[in-house]
């Protein structure tokens, strides 16, 4: 099961103001469309919905305001997906990189691209130290917003981040905290912070800030090594690595530990309200379109 299907995971959300719904297993989160009273749906990395599923979430859906669920399930593509479902606007990128923790760590190492190695070690001689420290979260608040506007994509704000650390720091049903604060530090300056997500037998790398300073010492490279090898200790199977983007800077980084890409089945909606929900697929298309030119203004 992924993290964002977790029990945790839906009290952060309604802490947040969202609406939630437990439809057997299945966590639908429910947000309000502006202005007014109608809600859209997100089943996010679930399982395959099977078509009782379908019946009982569309009663839901019915129950809440709703006009229509998006539904990504966390499964690999080739799955047969559903009658009655038309493809929808993705949520998570549709690929993403899997490290086989399994190997040993010779094994680890052999698979990576040369220059991962080296920048392994040149982190290492050089003294970079890569600790969990859950006290410093609010340095990585202050990294992330650097590396927002140094990168030019849209990060979650301090209220978002603040809530959610709080809540998956809490760690329900025997399992331990689900997030987990990693930081590379050289002479006590703090170069880069982690979140890390822990969820039955897979880590995830869902937030990353780095400085732009001492560049050179290549901590990020020595960070994504060390809480490989965390997760590793802890009996975890897979480190996610949370998405392929094709032409990015941070894919290619990803790319040189040897990963695999796993493709997953794709994004559909279940509609409930026809008109509504067009509607909404509308203001949907031209807010994103305003965002990426927004991002485009900022240059970078």
């Amino acid at each position: 099961m992924h993290p964002v299907q977790s029990k945790e995971w839906g009290e952060f959300r309604a802490k947040a103001g969202n609406k939630i719904s437990w439809v057997q297993d299945l966590l639908v989160v429910w947000s309000r469309i502006p202005k007014t009273p109608w809600y859209f749906g997100t089943l996010l990395k679930s399982r395959m919905p099977k078509p009782e599923d379908i019946k009982r979430l569309r009663d839901e859906a019915i129950k809440i305001g709703g006009v229509g669920i998006r539904i990504e399930p966390d499964l690999p593509a080739g799955r047969q997906v559903p009658k009655g479902l038309v493809r929808g606007r993705k949520f998570f990128t549709p690929k993403t990189f899997w490290l086989d923790l399994t190997q040993s760590e010779e094994k680890l190492l052999a698979g990576m691209h040369p220059k991962a190695r080296y920048n392994i070690r040149l982190a290492e001689k050089k003294g970079v130290e890569i600790t969990e420290d859950p006290a410093v979260f609010g340095e990585f608040l202050k990294l992330m917003k650097e590396t927002e506007i140094r990168q030019g994509f849209y990060a979650h704000d301090k209220k978002y981040f603040s809530l959610m650390w709080s809540v998956l720091r809490q760690g329900y049903g025997g399992q331990g905290p689900i997030a987990h604060l990693f930081v590379a530090r050289y002479q006590g300056e703090i170069l880069a912070a982690w979140i890390i997500f822990k969820y039955d037998n897979k880590i995830y790398y869902p937030y990353g800030a780095n400085s732009d300073r001492h560049r050179e010492l290549q901590a990020p490279s020595l960070m994504l090594w060390k809480t490989a090898l965390w997760g590793k200790a802890q009996g975890c199977k897979i480190y996610d690595l949370w998405g392929v983007e094709e032409g990015k800077g941070f894919t290619d980084f990803k790319a040189k530990f040897g990963p695999k890409i796993v493709e997953f089945v794709g994004t559909y909606d279940l509609i409930i309200n026809p008109p509504l929900y067009w509607a909404f697929r509308i203001m949907e298309w031209i807010r994103w379109q305003i965002l990426g030119s927004l991002r485009h203004t900022r240059g970078i």
